[in-house]
Order: C-alpha cells, then structure tokens, then sequence
C-alpha cells in the first residue's frame, strides 16, 4: 500500500500549480500517489495536469463537469485514495524540499490516527511569517501520540486541512467528509481531533502557505463569508453527539473560545465582510455565543480581547464597532505621522533644487485635474527606445479600426527620426509629454510608465509586454536577485496596480504572468499583435525584405540572436561567424543582433563587420524584418524563440552557459528539455548541428511542432484586430 495519497483540488491556480507538484513529486521518497481533482477550472490548470499525468504514473487526474467547491472536490480525491494517509494540499502552496522522509519515519514509527505539521506563511514579495506554533509549544513537543483532552492547547493551531497527514482508515470508520461551503476545513479539522486516539507533532515546517496579492478567498470580499457558522455548527453539533467519549465536556470551553476568536478574525479582517452586512454578521456572532456557550468551564478573556467578548455577549453592535473605529484611527494616525515625516523630507530634498524637472513635474499635476481627453491614446515601447513591438502593431490596428481615437507615441529626442512618417509623437521630458500623460484615456505600453504617472479615473492601462518569458519576471526575480539588482519590488507593484489589461501571447504566459504579477488587472489571451505581420507576410514581403538587407536570391541566412545578461554586463556566449559562415557553405549569410539592453563594446557593435556575408543588425528596426529574412534562428533564453516559431522555420538553442544562467537569472521551464529545435551547449556543438543536418531533421520537426502547439495557437494574425476591439471600442461604449 502506497504511504501517502496527496488530495490537490484544482481551480484557478494555473500559476501556481507546477510549483505545487514539483514540491510533491520531487521530494527524496516516492512512496506516493497524487490524486488532483480538477474543479472544472476554467483556466490552464487542466493542460498542466494532462502533462503532469502523462510525464509520471504517480499522478492521477479527476475531472469534474462542474465546479463543486473545494470541500466536495477533496470528497473526490479521497474517494479515490488508496494510501495509508491522505494529505490535502492546495494547489498555489508547496511543500518545504526534503520533508517527506520525515514525514514518513515519523508515521511509521507512531502510527498517528492525525499528524500535524508546521507552516510558514509566504507572501507575494516572498517574506515569510511563522505560524502560532513556537507560541503555543515553546518546548519541544516529542514524538508521542495523544488525544486532543491531554493537549487541548493543540486547538489553537491553524484549522486547516493541509497541515494534517490523516490515516485513511480512520477518515472512513469515522464517516467524516468535508462539508460544502467557504471555511470547510473547520468542519473537518476539529471532528477530526476530536475523534483521533493518536495524534502526533512534528516541530518541523514542512508547508509554505502562500498569501496571494490577489484572487484568494481570504481576500474576497463576499457574503459567503457567512458560511463560518453553518462551520462552526457543524463543529459543535459533532461535540454534543460524541460527548465524553471524545472529552467534551473539557473541550467544549476551548473550541467556544476558539470559535469566537475566528468569528472575530473574520469580521476583523476589512477585506471579508462588506460594511453594510457587518452588523448583521456580529448579530450571528452573539446569537452563537449565547447558543454555544458552555454551561461551566468558560472564563471570558481579559484586556481588550475579553471587552469585545463582552460586547458580543452583550449584542452591543454599535459599542463594538466604536471600539474597532477608535483603534483603526490610532492606526491610521501613526501611520499617517510617520508618512508624513518621509514627505517632509523629500519635500525638502525637492525644494532644495527647484528647477526644469520640478516646473514640470507641477505642469503635470496641474494637468492631471484638467478632464481626460476621451480620444487620446498615449503609447510607447522600450523606455521609449521607438515605434514598436506590441504597441506599434496595436496602435497601426487602432488607426484602421478605431479611427476615432488620436494615437501620440513617446519616444527619447535621440529616436525621434526612427519614427514612421505621420506618426504623431511627443519627446519624453517635455511639457507637451506631461500634458499626453495626464490627459490621455488610454495608455499602452510594453514596460511600465514612470512611477510618477497616475492612475486616473476613467483612464485606461494596456500593459502589452514584450515576449513570452523563459527567466523568471516580476515578484519571481526576488529569488534571483543576481537578475534583479537594485530591483525595487513594492514599486513594482504599484506600477502593476494601474494596469486594466494585461496581453497575453500563450497560456504559459498567462500562468507566469499570474504569478509573477499578481493583481486585478484583466488578462487579454489574444496572441501578439505584433506577430499578426509574421503570419500575414506574403512570399513577396520576404523578397523585399531579404532584398533591403543585402541578401542575395538563394542565400541560407542564419539569424544569432542572443539575449541580455543582467547579472554579466558585457558578456558575450563564445561566437566566431567565421567558422559558422564556413560550415554554412557559399550561400551562407549571418545576422547578428544584440539585445538592445547589451553593453555595446567600444566600436558600437562588438561584431566582425569586416566579413560582407556578416550584417550586424542591432539597431535595424522592426525586428519583424529580421525573422522574415532569416532561415534559421539561433538564440539562447530570448523570446525571439516564440516569435519567431510563428514562421514554422528552423530554431537552434546554443546555450553555453545553461547550467549558471538557470541558477542565478531563474528561468520558468527548462528549454533544453522542452526546445523548438535541436541544443548546442559549446560553439562546437553549433558547428555541429549545421555539419550533421539536425538543424532541419525529423526530430527537429518534431520538437518545433510540439513547441508550436505549446506556445503560437493564438496566432493567426488577428491579434491586434482582437486587443483594439476589447479596449478601444468596447471602451467607447
């Protein structure tokens, strides 16, 4: 019989998930089954479960018609467990690394009826928050089992179902399910302490428990939060059924207790209950108290936590929710203080230099209480680099369609001749920049505005970002911080917060997004816009393209495209065009382009220009050009992998230094396992893949198609049609 049955429910957390069965499936001890439940999520979840179940025989997928909770969903899964304990685990936590091999001598060893584990709470920047555990056992608790009478403090651990390893048997001579409804775990946590004969401890964190910035239940404000009681109900109706047999009468004063304090928490929390259902819900905390409260054995608690247990008590509503006022305003107050203390301070700093930049900065604010203009479009792209990318694809789009709407580009005073003829444009830094900023009702752009640009009401942000991402983005980079230097997170997240759309090329982009930044924006799963010309190019374009780079009829041109190193400014991965130009033969033609974020070396390339079969392409413009002239792409971690897989034309990974860019830089999925084309990890194995012939080979076929249908389904051409129609004219209305 299998040790443990792992019980993940599915639903919405596509972020999440493949952190979640990494944690599982990775651990040193594979005596294990996985039984996720798909609760008829409607995002990828389902996809990456199919890859899951199809890469290991441990996992087994259930899926559900319709989405039934996450009570019932468990229901499921332990109807289709077949080990010796069951352990329910959320599908957005994981699981601290090397964790079951203890788990697992502690349950042989003791044979627990429940095992209790301990957590962290980790949040979105990755701080993490102990648990009551040390609080409630300052010393060490042993490896002895009990029953819930001899160690009532145990109550006051988290009541949730993923920190207990539950022996099956025991679940099934109880008949113990978990109930429908929002807080179910305490239904089933507390009957199932109650009930056990043997409970354990282990003083070890073996669960990190994520505090999402968005779309978690405990974050939702909603009157399902009501459920607690129909919970608690539950909790207590079981206590008076089982009475002594399970010390009902000693811990009945202890559940009371606790059951209050989480009634509290509840309407405590500002984000749960809304305002005008917060009398009603403390009416349902007095109405239990006094249903509930035990006949002896109670002593009510002192200091300001035992004043509101009199207030509930006592049904004093308006008294309570004064005293909450009072100590929200003392809050609010010394926050305000201290806010102000740091304004003060930069408002001297600010005095003290008065000048151009200040002028405009107050030009701006003044503007911003000027009324939106309805039809301006405010776009730009690359830290206002030029017209391209998304933006440029969607603002050519918003022309044709959206003819209403007056599209002005930023762009840096140096870039301003790269612009197209009739674009309209303002310089960054300018009176006239300010004045489209604050005005506009759209704002489009594939990185994010400056900090100083507000979020006005009415207004528009359209984050279109720019490439399909293998390093890890966002709230993920503080785990590399060599990729991340002088990263300001919680900025970061105030930039996140202005966005309304987020585009989105692929579904894996949509996960990593989801993660990387979490926030209430609106996922627009389009494909790129600024692909739709890659999948419209007629044979025609290419010759005119190919023509305008100097590229003979008949060429094999080979495009190297490598991407930035944030963590190595100025490396470059060993490359020598000569001897890739010579295993290419007469015919062969190379492209190399830099990333426009590279240190360029002193000669304003760093590229043998002497040889006329090497064009250094670096600063051509758009980089569209470029994919349709190449034949062949070579690239290492770029998202030009993914563009460029529109084209259906050969792909090669070189990537020399794999092994210390996925450990200091983070990337979100293995390309070498996963690739659109054959790997090269040293020069010699490039020269290699063009000598062989396996750039263009069946199993080179083969793994570009399977890319393809991973990363380019929503690429038809029409995605920039789609994303104007969604946000401008949806928004004209």
């Amino acid at each position: 019989m299998t040790l443990i049955s792992f019980v993940v429910p599915v639903h919405r957390v596509q972020g999440y998930l493949r952190e979640c069965l990494d944690s599982l499936l990775g651990q040193a001890f594979d005596d294990v089954e996985v039984i996720a439940v798909d609760d008829c999520s409607p995002d990828a979840s389902s996809e990456i479960l199919t890859g899951y179940a199809g890469r290991d025989p441990r996992v087994r997928v259930v899926r559900l018609t319709g989405n039934v909770g996450l009570g019932p969903a468990r229901n499921v899964g332990l109807d289709r467990a077949t080990g010796e304990y069951v352990w329910f685990v959320d599908g957005d936590d994981w699981l601290v690394p090397d964790r079951l091999p203890v788990i697992a001598r502690r349950l042989r060893a003791t044979r627990p009826d429940v095992l209790l584990v301990d957590h962290v709470r980790v949040r979105w920047d990755h701080t993490a928050t102990r648990s009551a555990w040390r609080d409630i056992f300052p010393e060490p608790v042993g490896a002895e089992t009990f029953r819930l009478r001899d160690r009532p403090e145990v109550v006051g651990l988290l009541h949730t179902a993923w920190n207990k390893l539950i022996r099956r048997e025991f679940l099934l001579d109880l008949g113990l399910r978990f109930a429908p409804g929002w807080y179910e775990d305490v239904s089933f946590t507390y009957p199932a302490l109650l009930a056990a004969e043997r409970i354990g401890l282990l003083d070890l964190v073996c669960v990190n428990y994520r505090q999402r910035r968005a779309g978690a239940i405990t974050r939702t404000t909603a009157d399902r939060h009501f459920d607690v009681f129909d919970q608690w109900d539950r909790v207590f109706r079981f206590l008076t059924a089982h009475g002594d047999t399970v010390g009902g009468r000693e811990l009945r004063p202890v559940l009371f207790e606790r059951m209050i304090w989480h009634y509290l928490a509840v309407l405590g929390n500002g984000q749960r209950i809304a305002p005008e259902l917060r009398a009603a819900f403390f009416d349902r905390i007095t109405a239990d108290h006094a249903r509930w409260r035990p006949a002896e054995g109670h002593r009510t608690p002192g200091g300001a936590e035992g004043l509101k247990h009199r207030l509930v008590a006592a049904g004093r509503w308006r008294a309570f929710s004064a005293l909450r006022a009072a100590r929200q305003a003392g809050t609010t107050a010394r926050t305000a203080l201290r806010q102000a203390g740091r304004r003060g301070g930069l408002a001297l700093r600010g005095t003290a230099g008065l000048g151009r930049a200040a002028a405009l900065r107050a030009f701006y604010q003044a503007e911003l209480r000027r009324p939106v203009d309805p039809t301006l479009a405010v776009y730009a792209a690359y830290w206002y680099r030029g017209y391209a990318c998304n933006p440029a694809a969607i603002h050519a789009a918003a022309r044709r369609l959206a003819p209403h709407v007056r599209g002005i580009w930023v762009v840096r005073r140096d870039r301003v001749d790269a612009l197209p003829p009739g674009v309209e444009y303002v310089v960054a830094g300018t009176r006239a920049y300010f004045r489209a900023l604050a005005r506009a009702r759209w704002l489009v752009n594939n990185v994010n505005f400056p900090d100083y640009v507000r979020k006005r009401p009415g207004s528009v942000h359209l984050q279109t970002h720019h490439g399909t991402p293998v390093k890890v983005m966002g709230l993920d980079q503080q785990r590399y911080p060599a990729g991340a230097p002088g990263m300001d997170f919680a900025r970061l997240l105030r930039r996140i917060d202005r966005w309304d759309y987020s585009v989105s090329a692929n579904s894996f982009s949509t996960q990593m997004w989801e993660r990387a930044y979490p926030a209430s924006y609106t996922t627009l799963e389009v494909g790129y816009p600024r692909n739709d010309r890659l999948v419209t190019a007629t044979a025609g374009e290419v010759a005119e393209v190919r023509a305008a780079l100097g590229v003979a009829p008949g060429a094999r041109v080979v495009l190297y495209a490598p991407t930035h190193r944030e963590h190595l400014p100025g490396y470059r991965p060993p490359f020598d065009p000569g001897r890739l130009l010579d295993v290419l033969g007469p015919t062969g033609r190379l492209l190399v382009r830099s990333h426009y974020l590279h240190d360029r070396e002193p000669d304003g390339t760093g590229w043998p220009v002497g040889d006329p079969r090497v064009v250094d392409v670096s600063d051509h413009a758009p980089v569209e050009d470029l994919y349709l002239a190449a034949d062949v792409l070579v690239t290492d971690y770029s998202s030009a992998m993914f563009d460029y897989a529109v084209l259906d034309r050969p792909i090669v990974l070189y990537v020399p230094d794999w092994a210390a860019y996925r450990l200091t830089r983070g990337v979100y999925f293995d390309v070498t396992a996963q690739p659109p084309g054959p790997v090269a990890v040293t020069f010699a194995d490039l020269l290699d893949v063009f000598v062989s012939g396996a750039v263009t080979s069946a199993d080179a076929e083969r793994d570009r198609q399977r890319f393809r249908a991973r990363f380019c389904l929503w690429e038809d051409g029409h995605a920039a049609e789609r994303v104007v129609r969604r946000v401008f004219l949806d928004q004209s209305k």
